[in-house]
């Protein structure tokens, strides 16, 4: 089951457009040119609809079907991440320290190349929202969009996404029912002693003894304090004390990440961080502060949206090419505050043997346009013409 006649003939066209993105990178909020490339392009391709400065700087199109029916939104994300480029291609990033490392660019492109497509055969009743977002990179600017009325304004009642997937084959496609991509809380923690000679420890409360002991008591919440058949990842990523050989300092801190899969696990790893951080700390007569945020909520997809994913995946990649189960991942997706707001899913693409994401290495795959293309098209033939 091949991809679209017509997607293969924009593969060098939507190439050329993803190049272009890739060169010039904007980070979180700050994606005006790019916005402003999506929304000159929409015009061009005579998307009924476009508007920007939602959720800061996002841009959504509508494209209208033949006939009268229900809106499904299609999202892509726009923002690089602050990195230096070493791939050395000839469309590398133009601007130091920033880069396209998460394929953005690529995301980009195809839903403008199925944009093209849809908005030239509007083989559909009811409406497309193409949705393209700013600041998944950490800004949750899909929580920003969301907040600003997007699902109200443009009634969408449907929303999927896709992720290029470095190391499955490029014309492939993974996905599966429920929590796809996890919860990224944050934390940092300051652990206040009092400082002293090195050689008389005796006069002192040492924050680094107590801050390592803290650190490796914090795996215990996943090997002691979750059910074993649950996930959660507590790692602790930085760690700050001292300036000097022969000095305990006053105080140490160290900062992390906690990622799950469910809710109440969520709960509990907090809770039992909480716990375990001012318990040591108070035995040593430190005091502990804590800063415990809540980032982006668990990925979950919907089952029947799932489903309608796969078909769509299936009928453009054959079924042996699409995984209907892959194993959930820790990483985090702020498409997730998108899919609380409607039922929809979360799919990735192939992106092949390539470096891997939030790697200065990486670089999007072209080979893989026309299969995101294919399925963003197939995906809104099939939800409208149900």
């Amino acid at each position: 089951m091949p991809i679209l006649n017509r997607a293969a003939e924009l593969q060098d066209e939507v190439t050329e457009w993803r190049r272009y993105i890739h060169t010039r990178p904007e980070l979180m909020y700050a994606v005006e040119n790019t916005a402003a490339f999506v929304a000159e392009k929409l015009k061009a391709f005579g998307v009924d609809e476009i508007v920007t400065g939602i959720g800061r700087t996002g841009v959504v199109g509508l494209i209208r079907g033949k006939g009268e029916g229900r809106t499904v939104g299609l999202r892509a994300d726009m923002d690089a991440l602050p990195l230096t480029e070493i791939t050395g291609k000839p469309w590398a990033s133009e601007t130091p320290g920033k880069m396209h490392a998460c394929g953005h660019d690529g995301h980009t492109a195809m839903l403008l190349g199925a944009a093209k497509y849809l908005a030239e055969t509007r083989n559909f009743n009811g409406n497309i929202a193409v949705i393209f977002q700013p600041a998944e990179e950490g800004g949750a600017g899909g929580d920003a969009m969301v907040k600003d009325g997007m699902m109200e304004r443009f009634r969408i009642e449907e929303i999927y996404g896709m992720h290029n997937l470095p190391g499955l084959p490029v014309g492939q496609f993974a996905i599966r029912k429920g929590a796809i991509m996890a919860a990224t809380d944050e934390f940092t923690v300051t652990i206040k002693g009092r400082g002293g000679h090195a050689a008389m420890p005796h006069t002192t409360i040492d924050p680094i003894a107590i801050g390592a002991q803290i650190i490796t008591n914090l795996q215990l919440i996943a090997s002691r304090s979750a059910n074993p058949l649950k996930s959660v990842v507590v790692s602790v990523t930085k760690f700050n004390a001292g300036n000097a050989y022969n000095v305990i300092p006053n105080d140490a801190s160290f900062v992390g990440t906690v990622r799950t899969l469910d809710a109440e696990i969520r709960d509990l790893a907090e809770q039992r961080f909480r716990q375990i951080v001012s318990g040591i700390a108070a035995s040593h007569d430190a005091e502990a502060d804590i800063q415990f945020h809540r980032n982006y909520p668990v990925t979950v997809n919907h089952a029947d949206e799932t489903e309608h994913a796969i078909a769509a995946a299936r009928d453009i990649a054959g079924a042996a090419n699409v995984i209907p189960n892959i194993d959930p991942m820790m990483g985090g997706e702020d498409f997730s505050y998108m899919l609380n707001a409607r039922p929809g899913a979360f799919i990735f693409v192939g992106n092949g043997d390539t470096a891997g994401l939030h790697n200065p290495a990486y670089d999007f795959n072209d080979e893989a346009i026309a299969h995101g293309i294919s399925y963003w098209v197939r995906l809104a033939e099939q939800r409208l013409n149900a």
